[in-house]
Order: C-alpha cells, then sequence, then structure tokens
C-alpha cells in the first residue's frame, strides 16, 4: 500500500493539472490559441529554465558514478536505435514517426526520478538519482530534436538537424547548467530565487496545456499508437533492461534511479517540443496523457516486485 501511495503522490497531481486545463478549455477560458501561445513560451522559456536549474543545483562531485552514468546512456541509446529501426515498419506519416519513437523512450525523469527515489531511500539520498538526471535529460533532449528534424520533411537535412540542436531552447538550457555546474559559478541569491520560481512554473504550465489540448475526438485514429506505446513505454523495455541491470549488478538507489528513468512515463517536454517541431503533437499529447494515468499502477507493479525480492 505504501507505494501505491508514492505512486499516487506522484502521478495524481500531474493528471489533476491536466484535467484543469482541460476544464478551462471546454468554458471557454483557456481557448487553442492562447494553448499554443503559452506552449511556445513554455517550450522556450519555463523548460529550459527548468533544465538548467535541475542541473546547476545537483552536486555530482561526491557521487559522480561514471560506471552508472555510461549504462544509463547505453540503455537510452539501445532504446532509441531499436525504435529507430522498427518504428518505421508500420507507420508511414513521417509526423508521426519521430513522436512515436520519443515517446517510447522518453521518460519523465526530473518529475518522477527525484520524488520517487526519495520515498523509497529518503530525501537525503537522492543524490545518485540528481547525478544520473544531469546527464540523461540532456541527452533526451539531443535525441529528440535529431529524431524530430529527421522527420519533420521526409528528409534528411543534417545541417538542418545540427542547427536544431544548437538553437534548441531545452539544450541551451541544459548546457548553461552544465557550464555553470562545472564550472563552479554561482548565482546571486535574487537571481537564483527569480530561476527558480520560474523553474517552478515549467510542470504546471506544460500539464494545463497538455490538458487543454486534449481532444477525445482524436482518440479514434490514434487507438493503436497508444496502444503500442503505453504497452513500450511501461511494460516491455522496463520488462527487459530492469534484469539485464540486475544481472549487470545495480541494486539499491542505483537501481532505483534506473527504474524510473525506464519505467517512468514519457516526459511532458516531448509534448511540447513535438508541437514546436512540426511532429503530430495531438498524438504525443496523448502518449503523455496515457502513459502517465498508466503509470500509477505499473510503477506500483515495478516497485513491489524489485522490493519483494529486496533489489531496492
Amino acid at each position: 500500500m505504501e507505494n501505491l501511495i508514492v505512486s499516487l503522490n506522484v502521478v495524481f497531481p500531474l493528471f489533476a493539472m491536466m484535467a484543469v486545463g482541460f476544464f478551462l478549455n471546454r468554458i471557454g477560458i483557456l481557448d487553442s490559441h492562447t494553448a499554443d501561445v503559452m506552449n511556445k513560451v513554455t517550450f522556450k522559456a519555463f523548460l529550459p529554465t527548468l533544465i538548467f536549474y535541475n542541473i546547476y543545483q545537483t552536486d555530482v562531485s561526491e557521487i559522480f558514478n561514471g560506471k552508472l552514468i555510461l549504462w544509463g546512456i547505453a540503455l537510452v541509446l539501445i532504446m532509441f536505435f531499436l525504435l529507430w529501426g522498427v518504428v518505421p515498419r508500420f507507420e508511414h506519416d513521417h509526423r508521426r514517426k519521430g513522436v512515436l519513437i520519443q515517446g517510447m523512450f522518453r521518460s519523465n525523469f526530473i518529475l518522477y526520478g527525484l520524488p520517487v527515489t526519495a520515498s523509497l531511500f529518503g530525501d537525503e539520498n537522492v543524490g545518485t538519482a540528481s547525478m544520473l538526471i544531469a546527464f540523461i535529460v540532456p541527452f533526451y533532449n539531443v535525441l529528440s530534436v535529431i529524431v524530430l528534424e529527421w522527420y519533420a520533411s521526409g528528409q534528411i537535412h543534417v545541417k538542418k538537424i545540427i542547427k536544431g540542436i544548437l538553437t534548441n531552447p531545452l539544450i541551451i538550457g541544459a548546457a548553461l547548467g552544465g557550464l555553470m555546474l562545472f564550472f563552479h559559478i554561482p548565482l546571486i541569491p535574487a537571481v537564483e530565487k527569480t530561476i527558480r520560481n520560474l523553474s517552478g512554473m515549467a510542470t504546471p504550465m506544460a500539464f494545463l496545456i497538455l490538458g487543454a489540448s486534449f481532444r477525445f475526438s482524436a482518440l479514434a485514429g490514434n487507438i493503436r499508437p497508444l496502444l503500442v506505446s503505453v504497452l513500450v513505454k511501461l511494460i516491455v523495455f522496463p520488462a527487459i533492461f530492469l534484469p539485464v541491470s540486475i544481472l549487470a549488478g545495480y541494486r539499491g538507489m542505483e537501481l532505483a534511479a534506473l527504474l524510473t528513468m525506464l519505467g517512468a512515463p514519457t516526459a511532458v517536454s516531448s509534448f511540447t517540443m513535438a508541437k514546436q517541431m512540426n511532429g503530430d503533437g495531438e498524438l504525443a499529447g496523448q502518449i503523455v496523457i496515457f502513459t502517465s494515468i498508466c503509470s500509477v499502477l505499473t510503477m506500483f507493479v515495478w516497485i513491489f516486485v524489485l522490493k519483494q525480492f529486496a533489489y531496492i
């Protein structure tokens, strides 16, 4: 029961914010045009600030674990290239290919990694998850830009892909945060407080917009890709890579960090990015919504199983 409560405490506020956004849209307060404008602001300001601040405040000097970082990056790359090889075989719409690939390899690591780890091991033991987040989240962003740019026009534009990576606000935020962290550049208190407040707006704003953009009528044509995305993201990949990680010797906090990387729902920023990069934003939003809802059950099952066998 305790593990179910942990999952509910992480997921329910996100679901509630989506429901509020949907309600505001239905009563005409948050219409489609306003949601699109807010989505641009969130993509170009709030989410980059969140990623910057999350990386900036991560103290990796005392908890650096190069082996775990390389392992996490290797798992992400394997998932990414497996999906890139398989998805185009059953999906022929270029605007959906990148969205589906992104939706199945990219986790809501920032929102899940720290709360789940803190609930399992205490607030004082979230360093391992923070360290992994600092390296994996920028990596997610680079791979997402590559695949979305690749399929944006149905043609290969290497220069456009490189430009997309270098000018993507999320990647810029991650790079600035990494530089500040690496060179130990402190922020003055007033600036840090402002950045902290702005970063705190990213998650609620993104989920409000996601809820406001949701259309039940669009589900009819997306049932198959949605079902595949939910199954692969929340069940298939964790079922493959968690046992592999256990065989590789990962236990405790390290395995819990890998669990949230593998088993958390799709990152809400994937919806924001898809909308801004000519992907199928509607499908991207639905993947975020349904993986978030279903993760209440799947995360509970994964945590329960790993605790039962004393792996975490």
